[in-house]
This record gives structure tokens, C-alpha cells and sequence, in this order.
């Protein structure tokens, strides 16, 4: 494996050199940069609708996705009645597979993958899939709104409340848990805190826990619900982060939102996720970030909004630092396969298959809905290591060299329609289809000699037209198993 990836030029480091395709149309490069950030990447043919409504204006329709059709719960259910409600983790990672996949609102989605992310959940603990697939719901409902209200909600979550042990947080036996975790991993980072801040946070969110519930058997199980017991509160006065008073968990997470370290370690957050890799989060307190200029502007836009996150994702979404940001990010197993599979057009609509989709995310070193530890997943370079990095290839491969599939097959008529081009021009017509896709000198000189070897494509005889196929689907695959493939 090692061999292959030094074969192939695969450093960890991404090459930035631009080969000869480098991009003639800035519009459709832009667009496409955008939707693969704030979403899964758009097939070709969309981005030029997209183009024609102007940057600005799908930035502004992404931050709106009430203003589109949502997935129709309904008919998904009755095509799929396994979904609602299901007890196996690989049905609901399925469900939210199909949901990122055909979704008209890509921001919702990529937003509830950000969130689940940060405030990572796993089913290995809680053994509850039907309650992380509402945390995700909720992540949806709240993940563009106002921090302040999306850290409520996650404080009354269920899932997070037994993931993090708070409903054995109790007035004169606390439990730390989710004091330290909202404070170290989902608001302020380390550094910013004390011990003491930690235990009075916890004692502020005594009584927070999950109300009895209906025995599941002889009627299946029953949905979890928030409850908060004023009798299991602590009433004495607790001092945190310098306030005083007879504390309950409102009162901690309004004085979260309002510390700086919150603005600049969401800003963090977002920055890492949607602009460009970062150093791993443990330690942002010893080293800074990579781009302070545009970190400070999504600081000035928290703060100038009260924490509002789409007002915070309009100002980096229309920024230099995220249009100059071009495949400066590794993609997530969940970006690969669900981008990949938007563009082969295997998978629209009410399809089988979606389960492996789920599988193949977890053999590639993201497990939907069941994160390895309260740190989440190790991102960036870190998705390229030798176990997972021939998997991506081969499925990447797979997938776009296949031209039966209909998005494949679109490719192809669209090249067709371009008439017998010569092997230049075929790599050039096959990298704008897949991508724009940006790539560097070696894997273009791959690429063209690969091309060289068919020479011209040809379309007057079903011999031509099966032999310039198989060119194409050869040339796909190609580009789906390059190293430049694997970048956002």
C-alpha cells in the first residue's frame, strides 16, 4: 500500500500545483467550490443553473432551506417503513444517507453532519439509534439558528444527557460529565476554563434528566423525553466564569455565548470545516490558527449577530479566504461517498443499496451516528491513513468508472455532444464533468497518457461508440482514483 501511494505521488501534503486544465470558467469553479462546502457537490449540469442565479443568491437560497421542499417524511416512511423508528444503527445511518443525498436543502444537511460532529453522540453508549437520528433532527431545526438556542437544545437532549451522564447528575452527588464537555469540547476549548467552573456548571445542571418511560415490550420502544426535576436541583449560589447567583443551566450557557473564547473557538470550528484543514482541536490553545485575519471576521460576525450561525456562514461563504480556499480540504468518508454518489446518479430517489452506502462510511472511518469517543473523529490528513485510504480509492473508482449509472451516463452523452475529441481534449471535458476538478501535473500526465493510448473519440460506428465508452469510463476512473479526487 505504502508502495502504491508513493507510486502514485500520495504525500500527505496536497499538491497545489494546477496542471494544464487549469480552469477557464471562474464562475462555474466558484460555484462548484461552494456546493461542495455547503453541501455534497452538484453534478455538472446543475451548476450552470446554479451560475445563472449568481453567487450571492444561492448563498442566500442555501441559508435558507425553509424556503425548499423539505423530504417528504411521509412517503419516506410508507417506501421505507423500516426507517421510522428503527432500533438498528446501519437503518438509521441508511435514512440520513438518503436524506443527504436527495435533499434540496444541502446546507441543513451538511450542517447536521457539522454538528454531529462537534457534539459527537455515539449509539456504542447510548444504544438508542432512534434518539441520535432526533438529535440529528434536531440539528436540522436548530443548526442554523442562534448558538445560544441550538446549546440549549442540546442540553435537553436525551441522547446527550445519557451519553454524558447527566442524568446522574444530582444535587449533592454531581456528575461532571457534561459540565466538562460543554465547557472543553462544545463551547469554550481549553484554556479558557477552571476546575471550579466545571463543578459549578454541573451543579447548575442538576435536575436536567430524562423522564420515566413506557416499558417497551409488549408495544416496541418508546421515545425518550427531557424532564427537569426542581426537586433534584441544587438551589445554593454558584460562581461561574465570574458570575454569581443561584445558577441553573440557562443561566451557564448565556454566559457561554457571551464569552470571547466562544466566538473564536466556534469560528474555529467553522473555519475547519468548511475553508480548510486545520491542527487537531487539543491543541488550539498552544497554536494558532492558520488563517488569524479570517477567523477574527467570523469573530466580528458572532458577535455582530448575537451568535446567529447564518449570519456567521453568509460573511464566510461570501469571503476571500473561503472562495481561495479551493481543494484545501481533505473530505470526510460521508463527503466522498455522498459526493460521489450525487454525481454518478445511482441513488436519487427511493433506491436499494443505501444500507451499504451506511457500511461502506464506517469501513472508511466515519461511523454515522457512532463517533469513537466525545472528541469525535480525527479529520483532515488524518481520514488518509494506510487502513482507509485504499478503501476510498477503490470505491471513488468504482463508482464514477461505471458508466451505466445514470449520472455516469450523462457524462458521457455530454462529452458525446462535444463530437470526436482528441485525447487532450477528452481529459479536459471529463475533469470539468466530474468537478470542476483541479489537479496537478502528475496526475494530469497520468491522465493523458492513459488518453493518448485510445487516441481520438469516435461516434459513427456502435465499434467507435463502445471503444470511446470504455475511454471515457477508463479516464473516469482514473480521476476518481487520483489523489487530487480525495480534496474538497
Amino acid at each position: 500500500m505504502v508502495a502504491m501511494m508513493k507510486k502514485r505521488g500520495w504525500s500527505l501534503a496536497h499538491q497545489k500545483e494546477i496542471a494544464p486544465n487549469k480552469l477557464a470558467n471562474e464562475e462555474i469553479a466558484s460555484m462548484a467550490h461552494l456546493m461542495r462546502r455547503a453541501g455534497f457537490g452538484d453534478p455538472r449540469r446543475d451548476l450552470d443553473v446554479r451560475v445563472s442565479q449568481g453567487y450571492e443568491e444561492v448563498v442566500e437560497e442555501l441559508l435558507h432551506p425553509e424556503d425548499q421542499p423539505a423530504i417528504n417524511d411521509e412517503l419516506l416512511y410508507r417506501i421505507f417503513p423500516g426507517y421510522e423508528g428503527a432500533l438498528g444503527p446501519p437503518i438509521n445511518q441508511a435514512e440520513w444517507v438518503y436524506r443527504m443525498i436527495n435533499t434540496k436543502r444541502p446546507l441543513e444537511e451538511k450542517m447536521a453532519l457539522f454538528w454531529h460532529q462537534l457534539f459527537a453522540t455515539s449509539n456504542s453508549k447510548v444504544d438508542n439509534p432512534p434518539e441520535i437520528t432526533r438529535q440529528i433532527a434536531m440539528f436540522r431545526r436548530f443548526g442554523l439558528g442562534k448558538y445560544r438556542d441550538l446549546l440549549m437544545e442540546l442540553a435537553k437532549s436525551p441522547a446527550m444527557i445519557f451519553w454524558l451522564d447527566n442524568h446522574g447528575n444530582h444535587d449533592g452527588a454531581t456528575n461532571e460529565n457534561w459540565g466538562r464537555e460543554l465547557l472543553e469540547l462544545f463551547s469554550l476549548g481549553v484554556g479558557n476554563y477552571t476546575e471550579d467552573d466545571i463543578q459549578e456548571a454541573a451543579r447548575a445542571f442538576t435536575g436536567w434528566t430524562i423522564a420515566p418511560k413506557i416499558p417497551r415490550n409488549p408495544l416496541g420502544r418508546f421515545y425518550w423525553e427531557f424532564e427537569y426535576k426542581p426537586e433534584d436541583h441544587d438551589e445554593r449560589e454558584k460562581t461561574f466564569l465570574g458570575h454569581t447567583g443561584n445558577l441553573n443551566g440557562e443561566d451557564i450557557v448565556d454566559i457561554i455565548v457571551e464569552q470571547p473564547a466562544t466566538a473564536r473557538f466556534l469560528a474555529r470550528h467553522l473555519y475547519r470545516f468548511f475553508v480548510a484543514d486545520e491542527p487537531p482541536v487539543p491543541n488550539w490553545n498552544i497554536t494558532p490558527p492558520n488563517d488569524p485575519d479570517a477567523i477574527d471576521a467570523l469573530v466580528a460576525a458572532y458577535n455582530d449577530s448575537d451568535g446567529d450561525i447564518t449570519s456567521i456562514l453568509r460573511v464566510l461563504f461570501n469571503a476571500d479566504f473561503f472562495k481561495g480556499s479551493r481543494f484545501a480540504k481533505v473530505k470526510s468518508p460521508a463527503e466522498l461517498i455522498i459526493g460521489t454518489v450525487r454525481i454518478s446518479g445511482g441513488y436519487y430517489g427511493f433506491r436499494p443499496g443505501l444500507n451499504n452506502l451506511a457500511l461502506e462510511c464506517g469501513w472508511q472511518g466515519q461511523e454515522l451516528l457512532n463517533p469513537p469517543s466525545v472528541e469525535s473523529w480525527h479529520t483532515g490528513q488524518a481520514w488518509l491513513d494506510v487502513g482507509t485510504l485504499l478503501r476510498r480509492v477503490n470505491f471513488a473508482a468504482r463508482t464514477l468508472g461505471d458508466t451505466s449509472l445514470p449520472g455516469v451516463r450523462t457524462i458521457i452523452e455530454g462529452i458525446r455532444e462535444q463530437g470526436n475529441l482528441s485525447p487532450g481534449e477528452v481529459v479536459a471535458a471529463c475533469l470539468d464533468a466530474v468537478g470542476p476538478l483541479e489537479v496537478g501535473e502528475e496526475t494530469h500526465a497520468e491522465l493523458m497518457v492513459n488518453a493518448e493510448k485510445n487516441g481520438r473519440l469516435a461516434w459513427s460506428t456502435p465499434g467507435e461508440v463502445n471503444a470511446s465508452e470504455k475511454t471515457l469510463g477508463k479516464i473516469l476512473t482514473l480521476i476518481a482514483a487520483s489523489k487530487d479526487y480525495q480534496f474538497a
